[in-house]
């Protein structure tokens, strides 16, 4: 088995990608993922970076877990800009978190 990263779902064929979410939940299919970032919601200058897990066995897709780089908080439940401006004080980078 191996793992890799995809920083686009287009790097990935949909037929492959479908073939493991099945098709009860639509927020998992590739072209949820497509629209989303030919949209420019999930970009990094928006704070959002795809970079999707794949798990693969001889070269065969097994598995996938949408993943993203989060560059800030907006959007949050719970904001954390007191702890952003404490590491910026501090020299420390606080995104991507």
């Amino acid at each position: 088995m191996q793992t890799r990263f995809i920083q686009s779902i287009n790097d990935i064929d949909a037929a492959d990608w479908n073939s493991l979410c099945g098709t009860d939940y639509p927020f998992l299919r590739h072209g949820f993922f497509t629209a989303l970032e030919n949209s420019g919601s999930t970009h990094r200058d928006n704070g959002w970076q795809p970079y999707h897990l794949l798990l693969e066995n001889n070269d065969k897709l097994v598995g996938t877990m949408p993943l993203f780089f989060k560059m800030h908080s907006y959007g949050e439940f719970v904001f954390d800009w007191a702890w952003a401006e404490a590491y910026q004080r501090s020299g420390l980078s606080y995104y991507p978190k």
